[in-house]
C-alpha cells in the first residue's frame, strides 16, 4: 500500500545500489511537513477532481459547476462531457466545494517540429552597450543574429528574480521564479532614460565593467539600481503600467511587497520581526499601504522588464527555463510557506559527478499540501514561465513524479513521490492555452514509467552525446538532442583536456574515467579521430545531430566559440566563479565570428 505521505521504502541510485528509508530519516521527513511522526493520520484528500476533456464523470452528487468565466451550468449526476480545458468549482451538497480541473490529453506540441538553435546564458552575453552584463536588449540582438543563421529558437538558462535586497545572478536559486531579475533591464531602453543628464556618468561606470571577463554584480546592482530610482522618481504613471498590474494582480504585488519589505528588514524573511513573516498579515497590508510608492517601484521594473522581454521574443522563438526550485529565504517561499517543507533541501542521490549526493538548499513543496492548494502556486508558476516563450524547459522534470528529500535534522535522504498524473494535468492545461511545448530536463535518476509518460504527454525528453551509448540516427523523435548543458564540460574544454586540467588545478574531483568515456562517445558518433582539432570536430558531432530524428538540436554559445570554461561547475563555491564569466567575446564581435557560422551551417535541418 502507498505510504500516504509519499515517503519510498527506498530505492536505486544511478551506480545501482539500494538505499533503504530508515526511520529516523521517516520521521524526520514527517517533521519537516509538519506531520507529527509518532501519530501520523493519514492526511485528509482534498475537495480536488482532474478530470479529461471529452469524457463524461460522476459528481458527488447533484448541483452547479461555476466555470472559470463565471458561467454556471446545471449537474445532476454527473458532469457534461463538454466542460472546457481550465479549473472550475463544483458546488454539491457538500460542506465545500470541490476545485474541478478539465485536462487535454497531452501538452502542446507543434506537429512536424524540426528546428535547431543556441542556448545561451544572457549574463555573459554582453555588447559594447552593456552595463557589464548581458541585458534584454542584448538578448533580442543575439535573437536577431541567431535567426539570420537560420536558427529556430534561443534557450535561455533562467532570467528569474534573484534575492531581492542583493540581487545577484543565481539562475536555479531564484528568489521568485514568477519575475524577472532588474539586472536584465536595458536602462538607456527605460522612457525618460535617454533625457536624463544623470544616467550618462552611471553609463560610464558600468561599461568600464565590460573590460573584465569577471562580472562583478555589485557594482552593476549598485550603478542599475541608482539609475532605476532616478527614473522612477521621474515616471509619472501610465495607463498601460495600470493595466499590466490590474492583469497580474495579488502575485505581482505579494512578489512587490516582499522586495520592499526586504528592502527595509534584510535579507531571509524567517528571520524578520514576526508581524511580517506571512504575507497575509494585517501588519504587512500596513506596511504596503505606508510604503506603497517602493511597492510600485518594484511593479514598474516588472513591467519594464515583461516589456523588453515581449519585444525580444518578436524576434525568435525563446525557450524559458524552469528552475526546480527556490530560495528559501526568498519571495516564492515567503508566499507559499503553508505549503513548503522549510525543514527540508531537496537534492539527488549520489550518481558518477556527484559520489556523495547534491543537496541543493531548495525547500519542496509538500504533496498533500499542494494538492489542499488546487496546484495553485503551480499553476502561478507554469504561467509566468510561458509569458513570451514558445517553449519552457522544466528543470529536473522528474520532480513532477518525485523529488529526493534531505531532512535537516537527518544525515539521509529519501524520494518523496508526487501526485504524478495531476500535475502532468495542470501542465497540458498552461501548455496549450500558451501554445507552447514542454521539454523535460530528465539527466540523472529516473524511473523508465516516468519517461514513457512524459512521452505520452509529448514532452520531449534529454539526449546528451555526452552520455547516450545509441548512435544519434536512433533517437526519438519526441526527443531533444544536444551535447552538453550548463552543469557539464564544454566541448572544447573536454576535447583539449583543459577542463581535466583545470579541474585538478582548482582541486575538485577530476572523474577522469567519465571524461574519457564521454570523449570516446563523441569520436564514434562522428567518427573522429585525436587528430581532430576542436573546431572541427563540435561542428562534425553537430552535423550527426542534426541529422538524428531528434526534434529539437541544441549548441551551446560557449562551444560555438570555442570556449573551455563552463557556465556552472556543481559541486563547487569559491574555486569556479560560477554563473559569473561572460563571453570572452562581445555580441558584436559574435556577429563577424567565423566559428558560429560554421556550426550554423552544419546544424541546419
Amino acid at each position: 500500500m502507498p505510504d500516504p505521505w509519499g515517503i519510498i521504502d527506498g530505492f536505486h541510485d544511478a551506480l545501482g545500489d539500494y538505499h533503504a528509508t530508515d526511520d529516523a530519516t521517516r520521521s524526520a521527513l514527517l517533521g519537516a511537513m509538519g506531520v507529527d511522526p509518532v501519530n501520523a493520520a493519514a492526511p485528509v484528500p482534498p475537495r480536488l477532481r482532474v478530470l479529461r476533456a471529452g469524457e463524461t464523470h460522476a459528481s458527488r452528487g447533484a448541483g452547479e459547476i461555476v466555470l472559470e468565466d463565471g458561467t454556471i451550468l446545471k449537474v445532476e449526476g454527473s458532469f457534461p462531457p463538454d466542460l472546457p480545458v481550465g479549473y472550475h468549482t463544483f458546488r454539491g451538497n457538500a460542506e465545500r466545494p470541490e476545485t474541478v480541473i478539465v485536462s487535454p490529453p497531452a501538452c502542446y506540441f507543434p506537429d512536424e517540429l524540426r528546428v535547431w538553435g543556441f542556448a545561451a546564458q544572457l549574463y555573459a552575453v554582453r555588447s559594447s552597450m552593456s552595463w557589464g552584463v548581458g541585458d534584454l536588449a542584448d538578448l533580442r540582438a543575439l535573437a536577431s543574429w541567431a535567426k539570420d543563421l537560420g536558427a529556430g529558437l534561443l534557450m535561455l538558462s533562467p532570467l528569474c528574480a534573484s534575492v531581492c535586497a542583493s540581487p545577484h545572478v543565481r539562475p536555479y536559486s531564484p528568489c521568485s521564479r514568477l519575475y524577472r531579475n532588474l539586472l536584465y533591464l536595458r536602462v538607456e531602453e527605460i522612457p525618460g532614460a535617454a533625457q536624463d543628464p544623470d544616467i550618462e556618468p552611471l553609463r560610464a561606470t558600468a561599461r568600464r565593467m565590460n573590460g573584465t571577463r569577471r562580472i562583478d554584480y555589485d557594482v552593476v546592482v549598485e550603478t542599475k539600481s541608482r539609475a532605476l530610482d532616478r527614473l522612477w522618481s521621474r515616471f509619472g504613471g501610465s495607463l498601460a503600467f495600470d493595466r499590466y498590474c490590474r492583469d497580474e494582480g495579488a502575485p505581482l504585488r505579494r512578489f512587490a511587497v516582499f522586495c520592499a519589505l526586504a528592502e527595509r528588514l534584510g535579507v531571509g524573511w524567517r528571520r524578520w520581526p514576526e508581524e511580517y513573516r506571512r504575507p497575509d498579515s494585517a501588519a504587512v497590508e500596513r506596511f504596503a499601504v505606508e510604503c506603497a510608492d517602493r511597492v510600485r517601484f518594484r511593479q514598474w521594473l516588472q513591467w519594464l522588464l515583461d516589456a523588453q522581454m515581449l519585444a525580444a521574443s518578436r524576434e525568435i522563438p525563446l525557450m524559458a527555463d524552469l528552475p526546480v526550485g527556490f530560495d528559501p529565504d526568498g519571495a516564492d517561499a515567503w508566499a507559499y510557506q503553508d505549503v513548503l517543507a522549510l525543514g527540508a533541501s531537496i537534492g539527488a542521490p549520489p550518481d558518477d559527478f556527484n559520489p556523495n549526493g547534491q543537496e541543493w538548499g531548495l525547500p519542496p513543496f509538500v504533496p498533500h499540501k499542494l494538492r489542499a492548494a488546487a496546484y495553485r502556486p503551480i499553476i502561478e508558476t507554469v504561467r509566468a514561465n510561458l509569458r513570451h516563450a514558445s517553449a519552457l524547459r522544466i528543470d529536473h522534470v522528474m520532480g513532477l513524479s518525485r523529488l529526493y528529500w534531505i531532512p535537516a535534522t537527518a544525515t539521509a535522504g529519501t524520494y518523496v513521490r508526487y501526485p504524478f498524473e495531476e500535475l502532468l494535468a495542470v501542465l497540458a492545461v498552461e501548455s496549450q492555452r500558451a501554445r507552447a511545448w514542454i521539454l523535460g530536463e530528465d539527466l540523472g535518476t529516473v524511473e523508465d514509467a516516468v519517461r514513457a509518460r512524459l512521452a505520452e504527454s509529448r514532452i520531449p525528453s534529454y539526449r546528451l552525446a555526452f552520455f547516450e551509448n545509441a548512435h544519434p540516427s536512433e533517437y526519438p523523435a519526441l526527443s531533444f538532442a544536444a551535447v552538453t548543458t550548463h552543469d557539464l564540460p564544454t566541448f572544447t574544454g573536454l576535447w583539449s583536456g583543459e577542463e581535466l586540467l583545470m579541474r585538478s588545478e582548482i582541486g575538485i574531483p577530476t572523474h577522469e574515467r567519465a571524461l574519457s568515456s564521454m570523449r570516446e562517445r563523441l569520436k564514434r558518433i562522428a567518427g573522429l579521430d585525436d587528430a581532430v582539432t576542436a573546431e572541427d570536430a563540435v561542428v562534425g558531432v553537430h552535423a550527426v545531430l542534426a541529422r538524428s530524428p531528434a526534434a529539437v538540436v541544441m549548441a551551446t554559445l560557449e562551444d560555438a566559440l570555442g570556449i573551455p570554461d563552463p557556465p556552472n561547475r556543481p559541486g563547487t563555491i569559491t574555486q569556479w566563479p560560477n554563473w559569473s564569466l561572460a563571453l570572452p567575446q562581445t555580441l558584436e564581435e559574435i556577429r563577424r565570428h567565423d566559428r558560429p557560422r560554421r556550426l550554423a551551417a552544419a546544424m541546419k535541418r
